[in-house]
Order: structure tokens, then sequence, then C-alpha cells
């Protein structure tokens, strides 16, 4: 919860009377914040939403691993549990997991014999394509119901928070197809 000049607490997501918001949102990270944290949550359910309808085996940490794989190419387990923020055994455990159900391959490191390096398989290149496709279409849909202003603004502040967080970003690519009615 914010608070306004006087100190008393504000609702989230309330201008402070009299002043103007975008300053208001400058000197309230409390408000930053709690936006932050709301679009968090919903996309949070887009993503538990998409593996729901395309694969739901998989768990959210799962489909990183895969997404990383994916973007990354072949990694060794550490450079894995490193882009993951998780210790080598926690990521051993989910590339067990996702070995056993098709999606992963290890291979020993021809350079040190001694070292993994870890691959996406054909149909887990194929399962991460679906689950971003759904996710890519539900976000499209929700992002085509915002005004063009509001959609500029939007970019400048993901594109800040995500460089802030050191996340690569993700190119920019056209809506997949629609799925065609059955005849």
């Amino acid at each position: 919860m914010g608070h306004d000049a006087h100190g008393a607490p504000r609702q989230a997501g309330a201008a402070a009377p009299g002043s103007d918001l975008d300053h208001d949102l400058d000197h309230d990270v409390d408000e930053v914040i709690a936006a932050v944290l709301t679009a968090s949550r919903l996309l949070v359910a887009i993503s538990a939403r998409a593996l729901g309808r395309t694969a739901p085996s998989l768990t959210l940490p799962q489909l990183r691993a895969l997404v990383v794989l994916d973007s990354q190419g072949p990694v060794k387990l550490a450079a894995l549990a490193g882009a993951l923020g998780v210790n080598p055994s926690t990521a051993m455990r989910m590339v067990d997991r996702l070995e056993a159900a098709g999606s992963v391959t290890r291979q020993a490191n021809p350079g040190n014999r001694r070292e993994v390096v870890l691959s996406l398989t054909e149909p887990g290149r194929a399962l991460v394509e679906e689950v971003l496709a759904a996710r890519h279409t539900e976000i499209a849909a929700l992002v085509s119901r915002l005004p063009a202003g509001e959609r500029a603004g939007l970019v400048r502040s993901l594109r800040a928070l995500t460089d802030a967080a050191g996340e690569p970003p993700v190119a920019p690519r056209p809506a997949p197809p629609p799925e065609s009615a059955a005849p």
C-alpha cells in the first residue's frame, strides 16, 4: 500500500489527490511493485492455462527448462541450473523427468567425458513450440484490446523491467495462424 504526501495510507492503484499519476508513480515504489505483482500473476496464469491445454503433465519449471534448452541450444547441467536459478541437484531431478518423458537427451561432452550435455529432442522442441504458441495467442488477444498508446508505454516499461533483471529478449513474431475448423 502506498502513502500520500502526508503519510496517510493510499489504496494500491489510487493516485494521490491533485497529483500527476506519472509523477506520483516515479516516487511510489509500492505502486510499481503492486502493478508488477499483478501482471506477474496474470502472466503465470496465462502460462498455466497454455500448459493445461497443451501439456497437462508438464510443470511451469519444467517448461522453463525446456525453453532454456530451446533458446540456448545444448548446455551443461551447471549452465541449465544457473539459467533457472536452481541448484544443480534440482536441475538434475528436473532433467530426469524430462528425459523420461522423451523431451531431453543427455550425452557425454566429447571435450570432457565427465560432463553431460543436455539437448532438446524433436518432441521436446515441438512441445515448447506448441505451449509458446498457445501462450502467444492468449497474450495477443489481450494486448489487442489495449489502445495503441497504452501498448507503446507497456513495451517501454516491460523492456526496462526485463533489462533490469537481465532477462534475454524474445524476438517479436507473428501470431500463429488460427486453427481451422474441421470439415
